[in-house]
């Protein structure tokens, strides 16, 4: 009897079982995850929205978790794709579901992205690939939370010498000195130079400051044989030749 009682304790401490299949359930995410790969192969960047496109970049750096809300959160938070891979580090890892690990992914996939436009500027006669030069400025610049002044030095073939940031100010205002521009572009023998600062409030529309500095270049530049071909100014949502615009 007591050989009885023992087994039926025994069997009445056993877990019940678990349901056919269930300890083999993966998390919901994990074929949307090789869905999404799966379109990405098979179409390219094409098909796929800008938060797909976020989820992809997150998946090697957020490998158990569902990356769809905290890509949807990045763009809410910063507003389009390109704002997302132009934001600060600091600003990254503050949102929802975004380590270091994963605002740093971001920030190298900016880094990626920009060094691949450079390298359509350089690889040609800058004047002869201008749509190349406003993408690499903007991919540069567009969304730097302070004011930079660059400079892009060309040779009498119009090939890019040097790309220089020779200032970085305030939100709202970077100091310039003109005797300075020249001064560089004579040491690296260039010939010609494109102006190049951004407007962090997002209006590429330049200031009288702007334009007053410009012709300022412009007058100490000419008799030394420097052509500034242009002073581009780059906002968030879109950019200004200030020849184009006959500012100068």
């Amino acid at each position: 009897m007591a050989h009885a009682d023992d087994e039926k304790r025994f069997f009445a401490e056993m877990p019940p079982p678990a349901r056919p299949g269930k300890e083999d359930r993966k998390p919901h995410y994990h074929g949307h995850r090789q869905r999404l790969r799966d379109r990405f192969q098979q179409s390219g960047t094409g098909t796929l929205q800008d938060y797909e496109l976020l989820e992809l970049m997150l998946f090697r750096v957020i490998p158990r978790a569902d990356t769809k809300a905290a890509a949807k959160t990045l763009l809410a938070r910063f507003g389009s794709f390109a704002e997302v891979l132009g934001a600060p580090l600091k600003l990254l890892r503050e949102v929802e579901g975004i380590g270091e690990s994963a605002a740093l992914e971001i920030k190298v996939v900016a880094a990626a992205a920009e060094r691949m436009a450079r390298g359509a500027v350089s690889a040609r006669q800058v004047l002869s690939s201008w749509t190349d030069v406003i993408t690499y400025c903007r991919a540069a610049m567009a969304f730097e939370p302070r004011e930079q002044f660059r400079i892009l030095f060309l040779d009498k073939k119009n090939l890019l010498i040097a790309d220089e940031v020779q200032q970085t100010g305030t939100v709202d205002h970077t100091p310039v000195y003109p005797r300075e521009v020249v001064r560089r572009a004579l040491e690296l023998s260039a010939t010609a130079i494109i102006l190049v600062h951004n407007h962090p409030s997002g209006d590429p529309t330049p200031s009288r400051a702007d334009i007053d500095m410009t012709r300022t270049i412009i007058d100490t530049a000419k008799p030394l044989g420097i052509t500034v071909h242009d002073h581009i100014i780059i906002g968030r949502d879109g950019h200004t030749s200030m020849k184009g615009s006959q500012y100068i």
